[in-house]
């Protein structure tokens, strides 16, 4: 195997698949990245066993073939290599070696037979979406999963298709979000549960092709995600290949049931507050360091003209503000978590956010008005006395 590459395109390809490397391998080759090269085009891989990434670039081959190098060897070599462009070479046996203008180095791989094979999805439901709603949406569900293994259902996002919107959900039992994204045309109906790691991988792709801001003012757009985008989903009964541009995600899906998540869902709302989100994330976050001391407890007293938030007296003390927002309804209040406000309240944008009420016992239900197609929602605590 010979070919020569620009040095930052093997950069950005290896720092890429990079990520599906896990801390702890199962097996010693999983440390490595497979280099495949073919006709004009390299082919960059890694994987877990759970999730695997793989992508291609332009490269002059003059000898086909492939090799497992060392993850951590290849990008230290590639990070701080100032040359434009790089040589590889396999020589004697597995031996890798790098030469540019001014650098040259030998890195002992492996053959690339014993690398894992990647295999590809059975191809069983197809569809696409623009990318733009898509990276909206993950950025406003994914952090609502859990971050733990013990109920792997809820370690992932609930996809629902139906004939002309998909519906993303995540939940860690404690709080919840649901958006949903519109589709054109009919298509297949479905259901499953994707890992939360290969969409926020996907997420972090989608990221970073944002469209430039200065062109997006030049042209008057907004500045999200470019229209022309597309993102190929391909799934079967276990597997998931997520396809962009020049990349692939792959991963197997998680077997079992999701929560019936809208029986908990408050139909009815008693009261309706519209708070100034930078005003109450100021406030939360300057509360949280006495909430924290009684499980982040946070008492919201809801009446017409105003909010009165507190603490629970802690032995450091405790705090109180006072937050002008519009009220319709009943008067309330309720108990919630200060981690997961500042949480929520951290991947919105919005200028306002919207707590619907039903009482002390059930659910605060938040909503962005310039955005009707989600909802996040958190458990309520118990109330502490002041």
């Amino acid at each position: 195997m010979k070919f020569s590459c620009h040095t930052h395109e093997l950069l950005e390809s290896l720092q890429l698949v990079s990520r599906a490397i896990g801390g702890q391998q199962a097996l010693p080759i999983l440390g490595n990245i497979l280099i495949e090269v073919k006709g004009e085009t390299c082919t960059v891989s890694a994987t877990d066993l759970e999730l695997s990434i793989i992508t291609k670039f332009d490269a002059k081959v003059e000898s086909e073939g492939s090799v497992t190098v060392p993850a951590k060897a290849i990008l230290n070599f590639t990070q701080y290599n100032p040359d434009m462009e790089v040589l590889l070479e396999v020589t004697e046996g597995s031996q890798i070696k790098c030469v540019s203008s001014h650098a040259k180095a030998t890195i002992a791989g492996e053959a690339a037979s014993e690398y894992p094979t990647i295999a590809s999805v059975e191809r069983q439901t197809v569809f696409s979406l623009d990318g733009g709603p898509l990276l909206q949406a993950l950025h406003l569900v994914t952090f609502a999963s859990s971050k733990t293994s013990l109920r792997p259902v809820l370690s992932g996002v609930y996809v629902r298709r139906d004939t002309d919107k998909l519906t993303l959900v995540a939940t860690d039992s404690y709080r919840l979000s649901e958006y949903v994204i519109a589709t054109e045309g009919a298509g297949e109906e479905l259901t499953c549960i994707i890992p939360t790691k290969i969409l926020e991988e996907l997420k972090l792709m989608l990221g970073s092709k944002k469209s430039d801001p200065k062109a997006s003012e030049a042209s008057g757009t907004p500045d999200t995600m470019n229209s022309v985008t597309r993102v190929d989903i391909a799934l079967s009964k276990q597997q998931i290949e997520i396809t962009l541009g020049k990349t692939r995600l792959l991963s197997r899906l998680i077997d079992g049931k999701f929560p019936d998540y809208r029986q908990i869902i408050p139909a009815n709302a008693t009261s309706k507050v519209l708070f100034p989100s930078k005003e109450l994330t100021l406030v939360v976050k300057r509360m949280h360091y006495f909430a924290k001391e009684m499980n982040n407890n946070l008492t919201f007293h809801c009446s017409p003209t105003e909010t009165r938030i507190t603490t629970p007296q802690t032995q450091g003390g405790k705090d109180e503000a006072t937050v002008v927002a519009e009220m319709t309804g009943d008067e309330n209040k309720i108990a919630l978590s200060s981690s997961y406000l500042l949480d929520f309240l951290g991947h919105i944008s919005s200028d306002v956010v919207e707590m619907r009420l039903t009482d002390s016992m059930h659910p605060a239900v938040f909503i962005l008005p310039d955005a009707p197609n989600f909802l996040h929602l958190v458990m309520p605590l118990r109330m502490q006395e002041e």
